[in-house]
């Protein structure tokens, strides 16, 4: 035992017990600070992830977005791998630029009027079409790194 007198003795404990609610204060805004945070983080991802899925239609769109001589093709994309790849087969033919399109490389323009992928002909009159979005364009070496997400506002010519 000390030589504190009761009172200091109380004192001291209200001090100590003051001092403890003090320092637990603070972390525990803090833990809700962080959650509160991780809340709006995650709120935005989910909703991203949410509208990220790319469909057909959006790919079919695409095509004349990115290159003007498939203006008034009618594509027709089906998912074979959502948000990667799609095939696509055009109503009407390309307008003739290229007299072989067998193989052809096209990149493929989002709604935001960016680069979000391509598409390689597969056939000698351009009526087939494999098309590819994001990083795997890159990887079928449709559209470089660098030219991917490049703002593109009216439709690429030759």
């Amino acid at each position: 035992m000390t030589d504190l007198t009761p009172e200091l003795e109380r004192l001291g404990d209200q001090l100590e017990r003051a001092a403890h609610k003090d320092l637990a204060r603070p972390r525990r805004r803090r833990m809700i600070a962080l959650a509160a945070a991780a809340l709006a983080l995650a709120i935005p991802g989910v909703a991203f992830t949410a509208q990220h899925f790319i469909s057909g239609e959006e790919v079919a769109a695409s095509l004349p977005a990115g290159t003007h001589m498939l203006i008034g093709t009618d594509p027709s994309c089906t998912v074979v791998e959502q948000d990667v790849e799609y095939h696509c087969v055009l109503k009407n033919p390309p307008q003739p630029e290229i007299s072989d399109m067998k193989g052809t490389v096209e990149p493929t323009v989002d709604a935001t009027k960016h680069v979000n992928g391509g598409c390689r002909s597969l056939r000698t009159d351009g009526l087939e079409w494999q098309c590819y979005i994001g990083q795997a364009a890159v990887d079928q070496q449709i559209v470089s790194a660098g030219f991917l997400g490049e703002y593109a506002p009216a439709p690429g010519r030759g």
